[in-house]
């Protein structure tokens, strides 16, 4: 009876009430929502929005991205962030192509084996794809079953972990499970919220524990924010007209792959390279206004450093991993987020 009354009210509440417009959501096919759900990793549906349109304008089905180049797809993410897992798509591509004949697997011990995909992930690819029957646990599904069940203790702790997965596998319907899925984390993106939850709109209102005692804020329990780490990086950016020096990061960890203007963790370090490139740091140079980039783990402090060349100039680079970029005719490149924002300003 629990877990007829718990998805039959999820069932009927996603009938009425649920968000079956979004882009992935129309004309389904196992790619799309492969795209979306990774897209959704960790951001919300109105940022990935704009971004799963432009992919799918680009590359419109698994056949056309089994070709692709990383840059490319890099190029479709910038500004999204999380960029491991644009790598994920790419890698994901090539196994498809090599090992599944081009064709996107349709099994669950092959979905799990393919990079960026576990078992939740997984899991939503089949059900709302296909609506096979497998139940999903990410973000939106705990917090509603720990407040649903009262279930006190912290999202990270593996034995909370074990129980949510029991108790998923157990309401999740074996008919209609792809419109429970999509239901259930409908509920928590738009009622169920981190942070005041519309609980008098809730169709989980009667039973769930948190409504009774009207305490929403334990559920989870939250450990305390740490402070994050500062960190400072100079920008050095190069301009020649309307050319900006981008160099494409391959051995550093943060924004792999991504082109970015020259950078260093100290100011002496920037001044280094540009006198080791003789390129002169006049008084005709200043520095744009320096800004915070926020991470998950520490906010970087970007101070750029603008040197305008009077004349073209080849910028020593052994190997060959820069580029002058044309804000009139710019590369198909991937740019982090600060990097955007710094060419904005010329633009």
């Amino acid at each position: 009876m629990t877990k007829y009354f718990f998805s039959q009210l999820i069932l009927n509440w996603y009938h009425i009430h649920g968000r079956k417009n979004l882009p992935w959501n129309k004309n389904k096919t196992l790619y799309k929502v492969w795209i979306s759900e990774i897209m959704l990793q960790q951001t919300t549906v109105k940022t990935v929005i704009p971004y799963f349109k432009n992919f799918m304008s680009k590359f419109p089905n698994i056949q056309s991205l089994n070709n692709s180049k990383l840059d490319d797809i890099l190029y479709l993410w910038s500004g999204l962030g999380y960029y491991k897992r644009a790598e994920n798509i790419h890698r994901t591509a090539k196994i498809i192509k090599e090992e599944y004949q081009g064709q996107f697997p349709t099994q669950f011990l092959d979905l799990i084996k393919l990079p960026g995909i576990g078992r939740s992930t997984a899991g939503a690819i089949l059900s709302l794809s296909l609506n096979y029957f497998f139940p999903i646990l990410e973000g939106n599904v705990k917090r509603i079953l720990m407040r649903y069940y009262g279930i006190i203790g912290y999202l990270t702790e593996k034995k909370i972990e074990k129980k949510l997965w029991y108790l998923i596998e157990l309401i999740t319907p074996i008919n209609n499970t792809g419109s429970f899925n999509q239901g259930i984390m409908d509920v928590g993106a738009l009622i169920c919220t981190p942070k005041n939850p519309k609980c008098n709109f809730c169709p989980l209102k009667k039973k769930c524990i948190a409504y009774k005692e009207q305490n929403w804020i334990k559920y989870p329990l939250k450990k305390n924010k740490k402070i994050k780490l500062e960190k400072k990086s100079w920008f050095v950016v190069i301009k020649y007209k309307n050319k900006f020096w981008i160099e494409k990061n391959i051995e550093k960890k943060i924004w792999k792959n991504l082109f970015c203007f020259p950078n260093f963790d100290t100011e002496i370090k920037s001044i280094e390279w540009l006198k080791k490139n003789k390129i002169n740091l006049g008084q005709e140079n200043k520095k744009i206004k320096s800004f915070y980039h926020q991470f998950s783990h520490f906010k970087l402090h970007i101070i750029p450093i603008l040197v305008n060349l009077s004349s073209y100039k080849n910028i020593y680079d052994t190997k060959k991993t820069g580029i002058w970029y044309d804000l009139h005719n710019p590369d198909d490149v991937g740019l982090p987020k600060p990097v955007q924002k710094i060419l904005k300003i010329f633009k």
